[in-house]
């Protein structure tokens, strides 16, 4: 599970400036979706879906061809029936604290998606990197059992443990 930062946390501008270009284009992606599907916050599903629409490392990691699909088809059926029930509800699964969304410092993001970018800056930082990458933030979502994406995961036959795992031994 993704553990609370020690330190204070870093604001979206400064954890922006931190992400590679790719993942970047992810996070921006990630926002078009959730403004399309009409929610207020991006949330760790929205990301998952961006990650897998544009990064073959985090396909590979999900496994064979039908396993990335069936991910791929919960995610489309998210704003057509499966998931309506987290409209106009935060994704919060407990690893920060939910507050940090009213000071403004994480407008926009859900607190898991928080959690999972910082887990992500301070994996690549483990790593000697400057810059956080796809599996990186693949590896910080599949390790928050709560979190939204974990559940889409699960429903598509994913073990999110594993895949953490084998992210990690990777």
């Amino acid at each position: 599970m993704p553990r609370v930062p020690q330190q204070p946390a870093a604001t979206r501008t400064e954890i922006d400036a931190r992400l590679t270009v790719e993942l970047a284009s992810v996070v921006a992606g990630a926002r078009r979706r959730a403004l399309r599907d009409g929610d207020r916050q991006v949330d760790t599903a929205h990301l998952l879906h961006s990650l897998i629409e544009s990064n073959a490392e985090v396909r590979t990691a999900l496994g064979d061809g039908p396993q990335v699909a069936r991910v791929l088809g919960y995610l489309v059926q998210r704003s057509i029936g499966y998931g309506l029930r987290w409209q106009g509800s935060v994704e919060d699964s407990g690893t920060i604290p939910a507050v940090r969304e009213t000071d403004g410092e994480m407008s926009g993001w859900s607190p898991s998606v928080a959690a999972a970018m910082e887990g992500a800056l301070e994996r690549a930082g483990l790593r000697g990197e400057a810059r956080a990458g796809a599996v990186d933030l693949l590896a910080c979502i599949a390790a928050d059992p709560e979190c939204r994406a974990v559940e889409v995961l699960r429903r598509a036959g994913v073990d999110a443990q594993v895949l953490s795992g084998r992210i990690a031994a990777g």
